[in-house]
């Protein structure tokens, strides 16, 4: 699974304006009101304890988190957003896989058809692409011990596996077990700077330098969409991003 990693994308992600950073907040923010809806106590309500997770992850400030949470019972009302999956390619072969929270599924499907189409995509069925994927708990904490410390930690948590990269490890599980394991290692003391249920792609392909800057667009435009909450993929992605950091 080595290589396999959004992290450089994420840091990048991470390292834009803060418009961006905004954005990233604001799709964050009511995953966590969705999440909160019915029983906003984290103690009790793993789904939005995980999601908090996330957010810190993050750097969402507790504020933005507490007012998330509020929404819940307020701005969503009788709001009925609903998690969406759409799988389909863009350029090249390329697979995509689009989350979506979304309380109006017709102009979801049309922006996410309409978005992929313009870039040289098209939309598939459920299961077109999600086979080449793998749904793993991704934790990824910096290297503040070592790899036999970690791997013994991750272990005894109920991990998976543990992946070394050059400046951070990567712990995954298996989603079912994700809740367990960040629980287990937040009362270890760790600190998190990734911490979700992803889409792993099993290989990556590499797109020619045209193909791959329409295929940016693609994602550029999907991640704009107020109702996209995250984008998957199997594109190798240049990491020229990182002097954005």
């Amino acid at each position: 699974m080595s290589g396999h990693s959004k992290w450089h994308n994420i840091q990048a992600k991470k390292g834009k304006a803060d418009a961006a950073r905004g954005k990233l907040f604001t799709k964050i923010g009511r995953e966590i009101a969705v999440a909160a809806k019915g029983n906003p106590n984290p103690a009790t309500n793993s789904k939005l304890a995980d999601v908090i997770a996330k957010a810190k992850a993050a750097n969402m400030p507790n504020e933005n988190i507490e007012r998330s949470i509020k929404k819940a019972a307020g701005e969503l009302g009788d709001r009925d957003f609903k998690e969406l999956t759409y799988e389909g390619y863009g350029v090249g072969g390329s697979a995509v896989i689009v989350m979506t929270l979304t309380d109006n599924n017709n102009r979801t499907a049309s922006e996410v058809r309409s978005i992929m189409s313009k870039c040289g995509g098209s939309l598939g069925t459920t299961g077109s692409v999600s086979y080449m994927f793998d749904n793993r708990g991704i934790i990824v904490v910096e290297k503040t011990m070592s790899e036999d410390e970690i791997m013994d930690l991750a272990l005894e948590a109920g991990a998976d596996d543990v992946i070394t990269q050059e400046d951070v490890y990567e712990i995954y599980t298996d989603p079912a077990a994700f809740s367990q394991v960040r629980t287990f290692l937040e009362g270890k003391g760790l600190e998190f700077l990734q911490a979700e249920i992803a889409m792993i792609p099993q290989n990556k392909i590499v797109l020619p330098p045209d193909k791959l800057e329409t295929f940016r667009k693609m994602l550029d435009k999907l991640e704009e969409s107020d109702d996209v909450q995250e984008v998957y993929h199997n594109v190798e992605m240049p990491e020229e991003d990182d002097e954005e950091e």
